[in-house]
């Protein structure tokens, strides 16, 4: 199992952009086979170190994740993400 990681931290902060988002992410859920679950949570602190929103996402093994990455479904995503994203980070683990 790969367990995929993302947090974005969005330029416009505002609740409505990070629903939209957050949205846009959820959005996902059902589109792509290799994509076993999908979790999309907004940051409830918004201290000056969160992050807006966190992905988690789960494959089966290292190939669903990599064709996730080259899915359609997801290169639409990452078109919205790369607008209204100032910075990410992620990680990908094995269990």
């Amino acid at each position: 199992m790969i367990t995929h990681i993302v947090l974005f931290k969005l330029k416009d902060r505002s609740p409505e952009s990070v629903e939209r988002t957050a949205q846009v992410l959820r959005n996902l859920e059902g589109k792509i086979p290799e994509l076993l679950s999908i979790e999309v949570g907004k940051d409830v602190l918004h201290s000056e170190r969160s992050y807006d929103i966190a992905l988690t996402a789960t494959f089966a093994d290292m190939d669903g994740l990599q064709a996730y990455q080259v899915h359609p479904e997801h290169k639409k995503v990452i078109e919205h993400m790369n607008e209204v994203r100032e910075a990410s980070v992620s990680v990908d683990y094995e269990s």
